[in-house]
């Protein structure tokens, strides 16, 4: 068996934003066989952390990336539940940069199967210190979401 994966694991950069792949398992449904809503935030928030990754902006870096450390945070996020995934179905779970500046971001994220549209998010991530202050998002970070 090879060691090297024939895809991406941290999914990748495409077309203006990020796709990764996820396929669904038996922990992620519920009695009915269906996923469970709450699963989805799970989804989306693997495409959001994946996108941050391939752009070069690790979280796990970012806090101590200066004096102040630079953390985000989700503030709001407005999801619109279109149709329902089953087990052993592959998700597509695209994200892209509607606005990145200041001390949020937005972003647009979708969860597929195939072409057919399952989930649609936007989530307004807010920009804070590792005190928990909010802070400007700094321009080399900010034009690597608006360019990606």
């Amino acid at each position: 068996m090879s060691d090297t994966l024939s895809f991406p694991l941290s999914g990748e950069l495409v077309d203006g934003g990020h796709r990764l792949v996820q396929r669904v398992y038996y922990e992620d449904t519920d009695f009915s066989g269906l996923v469970y809503h709450a699963r989805y935030l799970h989804f989306l928030e693997r495409g959001r952390t994946d996108y941050l990754r391939c752009l070069g902006c690790e979280q796990s870096a970012l806090v101590s990336i200066d004096e102040e450390g630079l953390v985000f945070v989700v503030h709001r996020m407005e999801i619109d539940f279109k149709a329902p995934a089953r087990m052993d179905d592959i998700l597509t779970v695209t994200t892209r940069t509607e606005k990145a500046g200041g001390a949020k971001m937005v972003l647009v994220q979708e969860i597929r199967r195939s072409e057919t549209l399952l989930i649609a998010a936007k989530v307004i991530i807010a920009v804070i210190n590792r005190s928990g202050r909010p802070r400007r998002l700094p321009d080399s970070i900010a034009s690597s979401f608006n360019g990606s």
